[in-house]
């Protein structure tokens, strides 16, 4: 006979949001009082439904065989729950759901889930089609700002959790800090297990124009120590698992010395904070099968990260047992599921083939003509006219928006970074998607007004991103960046200046003749930085950037301005944007 022991409670205002159950386990049927049970975990969607690349306009697929999306996952949910039962099952998200992808673009800003009478967001539809429970906020929910954000939230059948995001008006949380699922066994001894979701507190810096004022985001341990101690002892749950859009690893990509939390806490909070039995953990973008640490009450604490974009599915499995009248955590296990090992679920397509179609032909839509390739396969280490046209584009916005102003008369530089190794700009037609490779972030544009003295540190902290290399002999271009694991989108050209980087040098020294029009730039001689959000808010800890004054700032993705440049001009050539403003070397010779 087949009961449904499902009920609902706890700290979230979603109706109808779906829970889980636990069900005895062959012991059980046997009177052993264990019970079982499973709780399945993602993050890091990014926007990704279908195992598609919009940008290159075919279906995604890497070297190692990965694949991705949702509907690939749906699938993995429904093997699982079929195997052991859909009420031993709980499924959750450790956020960034709704950023990252010309889908989710789409949805946020040409055809606006916030506008009156918007469309369903596809990663709503999808998600409440496969049943999640609940998932945490992470720090790109908040790049479209929070209407946008509140919008997606009252689609979804479940909660959207942030414990540590507080509104600043009143001091409590802006979000459900909690979710709680409510099972009744067949012998009557109900079992409570409490989600809690975390955020990083990076989001006070990359969305600082959204949330600044608004929402405050504690650190993870502070918030996680009231809120556990609160589950155990005022909601007596017996299972306590946390949803954390914050990676494992203790580090921060942001300066942390005025107080703002660790971007990646979750060891930090399984460490500190007595009373949890699991996280599932986001943000970082690796994937981590296992990981056991031992917290502050002897409790051992099993964190587990699937890969990022629907490639793979976390699962936690549980063992109960019924001791002096409550029920305890005997065992976790942690372990990972493939996506590329089964098909899409024909209902997530079903549902969404139209607006994934919708999506295809408007990154299809011709905004150009280009007169050569351009690409970025070398752009990490030299001068490529590929990233001279995002600092042409973002130089010709600020110059206009300046325009009348004290500060107008001022030379603008600008700075960008080699997203993506693989963008390709063809000759001939120019296609929206062709564009939106090339700046795969949803970043706005800042101005920032900085010394000759603070652009040059600038520039020496990026010059870090190269491995000091000894004069003479052959190079391997792919040896000689990425030092201490910095990423490519930490690393920035700055074009409105000449200057050489030499990596024989020590970090620190490398910066060599920094010119401008011929002329050695002078420590007080003053400039406007066009920068992207993120970096001007001090994403990457870049020097001086973060604190220098703000001139302007604006809304519209730059993304969005390279497309309305290109579609103004027509003809893409690089005779109008190309200029080589920095070269490698080795003592004074060109590395390349």
């Amino acid at each position: 006979m087949s009961v449904n022991r499902r009920t609902l409670l706890g700290a979230s205002a979603a109706a109808g949001a779906a829970a889980a159950a636990l069900v005895a386990s062959p012991a059980e049927a046997k009177g052993a009082k264990r019970y079982s049970f499973t709780v399945m975990g993602t993050t890091d969607l990014h926007g990704n439904v279908f195992n598609w690349d919009y940008f290159a306009d075919k279906e995604y697929a890497d070297a190692a065989g990965n694949a991705k999306g949702l509907a690939r996952i749906a699938t993995l949910v429904q093997q699982v729950r079929d195997e052991k039962g859909r009420e031993d099952t709980l499924l959750i998200d450790a956020g960034d759901t709704i950023q990252g992808t010309p889908l989710a673009y789409y949805y946020a800003r040409v055809d606006p889930i916030a506008a009156d009478a918007g469309p369903v967001h596809p990663m709503a539809q999808a998600m409440n089609a496969i049943g999640y429970d609940a998932a945490a906020l992470g720090n790109h929910e908040f790049n479209y700002g929070l209407d946008t954000l509140r919008k997606f939230e009252s689609q979804l059948d479940f909660p959207l959790l942030g414990a540590n995001v507080i509104d600043t008006a009143t001091g409590a949380p802006a979000f459900p800090p909690y979710h709680i699922a409510r099972m009744r066994t067949p012998r009557g001894r109900d079992v409570k297990v409490a989600i809690l979701g975390l955020c990083t507190p990076g989001v006070t810096i990359w969305d600082k124009a959204y949330v600044e004022g608004v929402l405050e985001f504690p650190s993870l341990e502070s918030q996680a120590a009231h809120w556990v101690k609160h589950l155990r002892e005022e909601k007596k749950v017996d299972v306590v698992i946390v949803s954390a859009h914050s990676g494992t690893s203790g580090t921060s990509a942001y300066d942390t010395s005025g107080g703002l939390g660790v971007e990646n806490a979750s060891k930090i909070v399984a460490q500190t904070v007595p009373g949890i039995d699991a996280i599932l953990v986001g943000h970082a973008h690796v994937e981590i099968a296992e990981e056991r640490v031992t917290g502050p009450d002897g409790r051992e604490v099993v964190l587990s990260e699937p890969y990022y974009h629907g490639q793979r599915l976390t699962l936690f499995d549980f063992d109960l047992l019924w001791d002096k009248g409550s029920w305890k955590v005997e065992s976790v296990a942690a372990s990972i599921l493939d996506s590329a090992d089964v098909p899409d679920d024909p209902a997530i397509t079903e549902i969404l083939t139209a607006e994934h179609d919708e999506v295809v032909a408007y990154v299809n839509q011709v905004v150009g003509q280009a007169v050569i390739d351009l690409d970025t396969a070398e752009a990490r280490y030299k001068d490529e006219p590929i990233i001279d046209l995002i600092n042409q584009v973002q130089v010709d916005t600020v110059k206009d928006a300046l325009a009348g102003t004290a500060h107008a008369e001022l030379p603008v530089l600008s700075q960008a970074s080699p997203f993506s190794r693989t963008s390709l700009i063809p000759a001939g037609d120019v296609r929206i998607k062709d564009l939106s490779s090339l700046y795969i972030y949803d970043n706005t544009l800042v101005a920032k007004l900085l010394t000759g003295a603070q652009v040059r540190a600038y520039l020496e902290y990026s010059a870090e991103y190269f491995v000091q290399t000894p004069a003479g002999g052959t190079v391997d271009p792919d040896a000689i960046t990425n030092q201490g694991g910095r990423p490519d989108y930490n690393y920035d050209y700055v074009s409105g200046l000449t200057y050489e980087i030499d990596i024989a040098q020590a970090p620190g020294s490398r910066i060599r003749n920094l010119r401008r029009d011929g002329v050695d730039v002078a420590d007080d001689e003053e400039f406007v930085l066009a920068v992207n959000n993120y970096r001007a808010n001090g994403g990457g800890n870049f020097p001086h950037v973060a604190a220098a004054e703000e001139l302007w700032s604006e809304s519209i993705e730059i993304r969005t301005r390279i497309i309305e440049w290109v579609t103004a001009k027509g003809a893409l050539d690089p005779a109008e944007f190309a200029s080589v403003d920095w070269t490698l070397t080795r003592e004074g010779t060109p590395v390349f």
